[in-house]
């Protein structure tokens, strides 16, 4: 057991840092901060993270992919921006979605645009009435000859105002036990016209979150994902990954706020000293830290698991259940250390609790991570 980075893996970490200075906080500063960023600005940014491998880091070298462990991948997901973090999930986890589920030459029509970053991708699964049970959507896809007509309305769908492939989970039948069966198709919007729109939230307002109405979608039938069996599965392969990975974008946002709250404590004066020297204060500091450090640990234990190729359900869903939580409560805590200048825009830290707040919501809200998690102690599931 070692609870220290390798020589290589502070190389990894220290590279992310660097990529993200360079490359890629410049073009964010230079737009709004509370609106989504142009599409072209984007590009150039996937452009960036793809010669990183990070267009496809849980894909094998050999089929174009980054090869990247999933411990090291989350080492350079923390330093991403938050908002772009999940952006790069997005599309990286539809992408290894698409190569799980085609056919050789459905990889050749639609993986290497993907990879090279001149793509944007995302997966449509959620609905109204249907997201942590992605067997419950409606959405449905019935074949007409040549071509399947998709109805239905998706939710949630990150890049999805800015996607050129879009790979649409529906109902396709039902199985041996009466549940429906799921298959994805690949959308294009310059083939296919459905209504997209975006959808305002309270953080990570640099992304594009949107939704998504079909109504007799017409998309050409060599767009279904057929390869791989029922994607149920491969969501929640996908999902045990992607969990951790959020946790360790919110440690990201903590770290900030935890630094940011470091050095006002001690230029901050109040009874004759700086307020670093003040009993509660350090509390609140020490609370911060280690809610940043319990948060790191977990996900990379989670991520460790999957590397070993153990099963991580139980482990993946505690690593963001707890890093959503202790994380907003700690970004909460660096605002009641900067006093009345922690709840201005000036300051930046009301960005910070937005954006973790919305980091609770993707790929399983806290409450079915906790019966996700109690599942997996008792061995009896709680929803089904």
């Amino acid at each position: 057991m070692d609870f220290q980075l390798s020589e290589e893996q502070n190389l990894i970490r220290d590279s992310a840092i660097s990529m993200v200075e360079r490359d890629i906080q410049p073009v964010l500063d230079a737009h709004p901060a509370d609106q989504p960023l142009p599409k072209s600005a984007l590009q150039g940014l996937f452009a960036v993270t793809a010669r990183q491998g990070l267009s496809a880091p849980r894909l094998p070298v050999e089929y174009g992919g980054g090869g990247l462990k999933m411990l090291d991948y989350g080492l350079i997901f923390e330093q991403l921006p938050a908002w772009f973090a999940v952006s790069v999930m997005a599309h990286e986890v539809t992408v290894s979605r698409i190569f799980a589920e085609s056919t050789p030459e459905q990889r050749e029509r639609f993986l290497p645009d993907l990879l090279s970053g001149k793509k944007i991708a995302g997966t449509a699964t959620s609905e109204p009435g249907a997201g942590s049970d992605p067997r419950g959507m409606t959405t449905r896809m019935d074949i007409d000859g040549d071509t399947a007509i998709v109805n239905g309305r998706k939710l949630w769908i990150s890049n999805g105002s800015v996607a050129d492939i879009m790979a649409v989970t529906c109902i396709d039948g039902v199985d041996d036990k009466g549940r429906n069966t799921l298959k994805r198709i690949i959308v294009e919007p310059d083939v296919s016209n459905f209504e997209v729109r975006e959808i305002e939230t309270v953080g990570l307002q640099q992304g594009h979150l949107a939704e998504a109405v079909f109504e007799d979608c017409r998309v050409p039938v060599e767009n279904i994902l057929s390869s791989g069996g029922d994607a149920a599965r491969m969501l929640t392969v996908t999902w045990n990954g992607n969990r951790p990975l959020i946790g360790l974008a919110a440690a990201g946002l903590t770290q900030k706020a935890f630094d940011q709250a470091v050095d006002y404590a001690g230029v901050r004066e109040q009874f004759g000293k700086p307020i670093a020297g003040h009993q509660l204060v350090q509390q609140h500091l020490a609370d911060i830290e280690s809610a940043i450090m319990t948060t790191r640990l977990l996900c990379y234990y989670a991520l460790d698991m999957m590397d070993q190729g153990k099963r991580e359900n139980g482990a993946a869903a505690m690593a963001k259940r707890h890093a959503t939580k202790s994380c907003e409560a700690a970004i909460s805590l660096a605002m009641h250390v900067h006093g009345g200048m922690g709840i201005t825009r000036e300051a930046g830290l009301e960005q910070l609790w937005r954006d973790v707040r919305m980091l609770s919501v993707p790929d399983g809200i806290d409450d079915i991570l906790t019966l996700i998690q109690g599942r997996e102690i008792t061995g009896i599931a709680a929803f089904r």
